[in-house]
Parts: structure tokens; sequence; C-alpha cells
């Protein structure tokens, strides 16, 4: 009688079952990690906005509004690594601003300058996590 070399149906089985355990712990956490960095490229992205915004304040006597002011052109030019397609400006005056950017996951990050020179940084989920319960992800 030949024997015959090979694995059996069974250890085959067993093999599949090891791998789908596996994966089913690793895809969501790849999901996961995946979304945290598009949440803090976009973080990233508003603070570089904010420092912008300061800078083109600082060559407008200090004057956040008017022609030289915060808009999104304005902040393009003076800092061309944004994305223009993520980044708006929902709010500005002679004496604050606030500049916002969309992460890939649909969470929105902000940075509002108060006209009495605080800052706020605040965010919105969009039901995938990213922002703290209380909404303010500066700490």
């Amino acid at each position: 009688m030949r024997r015959e070399e090979g694995f059996t149906l069974v250890e085959i089985l067993v093999v599949m079952l090891i791998l789908g355990v596996l994966a089913a712990i690793a895809i969501p956490s790849y999901f996961s990690q995946r979304d945290k960095a598009k949440d803090a490229d976009a973080q990233a992205s508003v603070r570089v906005a904010q420092s912008g915004a300061e800078a083109l304040a600082s060559g407008n006597r200090g004057d956040y509004d008017g022609p030289g002011g915060v808009s999104v052109p304005n902040l393009l030019t003076v800092e061309p690594t944004l994305n223009d397609a993520s980044l708006s400006i929902p709010f500005v005056s002679r004496s604050g601003y606030t500049v916002r950017v969309q992460s890939g996951t649909g969470n929105t990050f902000d940075i509002r300058r108060n006209s009495d020179g605080t800052v706020d940084m605040s965010c919105a989920s969009a039901g995938r996590g990213g922002c703290p319960a209380d909404g303010n992800w500066g700490r």
C-alpha cells in the first residue's frame, strides 16, 4: 500500500479558521488606525491654517478682516501645503476668525480666535469617533 502525502481536510480547515480569526481582529484595528491618522492630519492642517491666519493679520496691522485678511486664497498663498478642498473660513472679523478643516473621516476640526484673544479648539464628529465627548480637542 502506498502512503499518500499532503494535508488532510481537517488540517486545512483549522488553518483557515485561524486565519479567519486573525483577520477578524486585525482588519477593524487597521481601519481604526487609518481613521486616527486622517483626524491627526486634519488637526495638523487646522493648526497650520491658524499659523497662516496669524501671519496674515501680522502683515495687515493686526486686522483679520479686509483685503489682506483671513481668506482661503490668502491662506493658501501663505501656507501652500494646505488642502483647499478641506479648508474653510466660516467666520472672520477684525478681531477674530474661525478656521475649519474636514478630515477624511468626515469629522471637522475648528480653531476659533475670539475677540478677547482666547483660542478655542472644537470638533464635530461625523459618527465615527475622533472627538472627545466635550468637543474640545485642544488639550
